[in-house]
């Protein structure tokens, strides 16, 4: 039987290219999303820039926290430009085909830069919580070799990963349909519309999204726990506060990022939910990257100081 259904598929004529039907057929509106999708866009390249910049000239901003940030920045422009632009350029020409190499490549670094960004959520939860729970030993712990072993460590392992699942959809064959009732290249959707056998593909994705999604999230709310339980142990309300403003800026953008995460893949994408799927799927992949630079830059007071001295500078050398 397997034999017959394998040889049924391998007559087919194997598919070229995929229909992404993004926001549905509004011929009225497309101008509209093109433009708003168009001033996200360049409001989030720029506020990430120049988080990036900021980060590396100013001294002051030459800590952990910071670097880890920076390195955040550095995703959230790369993120934003895996899928803004090919949504850009489908709303200002109509023009929704993909080929299935492009939709591969895309679903492969836009799944690279999702999980770094798990990675370097938990591991900016880890500075948070050595720097509330353990200061004392803070500066020995978290040093120079310690965030750069972080950093490195979340781009290599998720290349590794990335590369072992894009290399098994690969394999895959598709008949038709192509159309995939996305904005982007959602794996999930590509590996419905096969017609050869996912059960490998359907097994390592399982398996990677538990170690490279949850593991990052559980570690990131088991560091929370305790800096929530350290701070509420801290006796003047001053210094709760204090910790607390440490703190807020990064768990809002936890709480953001993998709320949003946890609704896609935890709800089922049939019917009336498929438009809230795309809803969250918009708040995480297109909005995320917009309001985190922007979160790190209204509620942190050293990184208005740095802006203040850079505007400063700016204005002393024209």
């Amino acid at each position: 039987m397997e034999l017959m259904e394998k040889g049924e598929w391998e007559n087919q004529t194997s598919l070229t290219e995929f229909i992404l039907l993004g926001f549905g057929d509004l011929p009225g509106l497309q101008i509209l999303f093109f433009l708003l999708f168009l001033m996200i866009y360049i409001v989030t390249m720029a506020a990430n820039t120049l988080i990036v910049v900021l980060v590396v000239a100013d001294r002051h901003l030459h800590t952990p926290m910071y670097f880890f940030l920076g390195n955040l920045s550095c995703v959230e422009i790369c993120y934003s430009s895996t899928i803004l632009p090919r949504m850009l350029a489908s709303f200002l020409t109509g023009d929704r085909t993909v080929s299935v190499t492009g939709c591969m490549v895309q679903f492969c670094w836009f799944g690279v830069l999702l999980t770094v960004e798990c990675y370097l959520l938990a591991s900016m939860s880890y500075d948070r919580y050595l720097a509330i729970c353990k200061p004392l030993h803070y500066a020995t712990l978290m040093n120079v070799r310690l965030c750069i072993q972080l950093a490195a460590g979340s781009w290599l392992s998720s290349f590794i990963i990335l590369t072992i699942i894009t290399c098994l959809v690969s394999q895959l064959a598709f008949c038709g349909p192509n159309e995939i009732d996305h904005f982007f290249c959602d794996l999930t959707q590509m590996i419905n519309l096969s017609c050869s056998d996912t059960r490998v593909v359907n097994l390592a994705t399982l398996l990677f999204s538990s170690t490279n999604i949850v593991l990052p999230f559980l570690l990131t709310l088991a560091s929370y726990v305790y800096i929530i339980s350290t701070i509420l142990r801290i006796p003047s309300t001053t210094g709760k506060q204090k910790a607390f403003s440490t703190c807020s800026s990064h768990l809002i953008v936890v709480t953001v990022y993998y709320g949003t995460l946890i609704a896609i893949y935890m709800l089922p994408n049939t019917g009336a939910l498929r438009v809230l799927n795309k809803f969250f799927s918009v708040l995480y992949t297109i909005l995320t990257p917009l309001i985190n630079p922007l979160i790190y830059s209204l509620r942190n007071k050293v990184t208005k100081e740095a802006l203040r001295r850079a505007f400063h500078k700016c204005r002393v050398f024209p």
